[in-house]
């Protein structure tokens, strides 16, 4: 027949001085090798007797090793691969443990070990996965109960660890912060300008902090923002964001927040270069001819700090827990509440599944939910 497959039985390794040729099988007797999983075809004959292997059988050559040592998996992970079951082999030794091939039950004892010791779940299936392809092909550990396990730690690990988001801030947050800010002070003049662009141009905070002056252009109905580089915009191709007057309370006028904070720069000597600046307690420039890094510009980290004195003095509850983030959760869900979809304003990318999950959808389920159908009065509403 054409291809036949064949199976290693009490093979025989030797010198290769000592290399002979194989038995072959007698040409009369052909057909396939008879296991478990052969499938016959009616006056097909079989053939029992197996080959004799020789060295040559088993080994390849340098060139091809060096080949799949460079080709079989990329570098880093064939360095983390062999560093992971460097540490598997070592934990073998200490337990008195058959590190190749190993039984199942080591391979499960060595994942209960690893979230004895609280690794992350995924530092565990990376661990699981070096260790197993380690193992001979036809003497793996089962994977079952080892992986049952890691389920479950998952499982904990997520309610443990999970991530907590920074708070948006409401438009009651967000006026009550605009409110605290003093406007008689240089710090409280540029606070309100941030947390008024924050909001409407649903900025990040590296975006307000890489702002230079010749971004922002203050018009009659609005203020432009030319984002230079955002997180979707890795390719720096830059992008225009509006911020037009979407209220008629003067405390958040973009255009008003804008030019006052324009003015008091310019009244401090800043006429280029970064448009929201460090100042100091006084409401002078801070000296930044040592900031090496970021110059005259401050750090996302700054932002965030300005974001969050503005809700201590406004005495906002959990005020430590206020980010800048919370500027841009807070717009873009009352941007979908309003029926809105902030994916085009915020820099998402088109058919952003956060921005379905996060904001539309949401907006969405509120809208749409039952109780809104029963009045007051415990009547249904038609």
């Amino acid at each position: 027949m054409g291809d036949e497959l064949v199976e290693v039985v009490d093979a025989e390794l030797v010198d290769e001085s000592e290399l002979r040729p194989a038995i072959a099988e007698p040409t009369a007797q052909t057909g396939p090798l008879v296991d478990r999983h052969t499938v016959l075809r009616p006056g097909e004959l079989t053939i029992t007797k197996r080959p004799t292997y020789t060295a040559r059988d088993f080994y390849v050559s340098e060139e091809t090793a060096r080949r799949i040592d460079q080709e079989s998996a990329p570098a880093n992970t064939g360095k983390n691969y062999r560093s992971q079951r460097g540490i598997f082999e070592r934990w073998c030794n200490e337990m008195g443990r058959v590190a190749r091939p190993c039984t199942t039950a080591t391979f499960v004892e060595y994942v209960a070990s690893m979230i004895a010791r609280e690794y992350r779940p995924n530092t565990i299936g990376t661990h699981m996965s070096a260790v197993r392809t380690w193992q001979p092909e036809d003497a793996r550990p089962g994977t079952k109960v080892a992986r049952g396990l890691l389920n479950e730690y998952r499982k904990a690990w997520g309610r443990r660890n999970r991530v907590t988001k920074a708070p948006a801030i409401t438009d009651d947050m967000f006026r009550a912060m605009v409110a605290a800010c003093d406007q008689h002070h240089p710090i409280g003049i540029r606070n309100r300008c941030a947390l008024i662009l924050g909001r409407g141009a649903l900025n990040r905070r590296i975006e307000l902090a890489d702002l230079l002056q010749a971004d922002v252009d203050v018009e009659a109905e609005g203020v432009a923002l030319w984002i230079a580089t955002s997180k979707t915009d890795q390719d720096s191709k830059g992008d225009e964001t509006f911020v037009p007057i979407w209220d008629d309370d003067p405390l958040i006028n973009p255009v008003h927040a804008t030019r006052e904070w324009f003015s008091t720069l310019h009244r401090l000597g800043a006429r280029d270069s970064a448009f929201f600046r460090a100042l100091t307690a006084y409401g002078a420039l801070q000296n930044r001819s040592t900031a090496t890094v970021r110059g005259d510009h401050v750090s996302g980290d700054a932002i965030n700090d300005w974001v969050r004195s503005c809700a201590y003095s406004a005495n906002l509850p959990h005020w430590q827990e206020i980010t800048a983030h919370g500027l841009r959760r807070g717009g873009a869900q009352a941007i979908a509440d309003a029926g809105g979809d902030p994916t085009r304003q915020g820099r998402w990318k088109p058919g952003s599944t956060a921005v379905k999950r996060e904001y539309l959808d949401r907006a969405l389920a509120r809208s749409e939910n039952p109780w809104l159908k029963v009045d007051k009065g415990g009547r249904q509403n038609p």
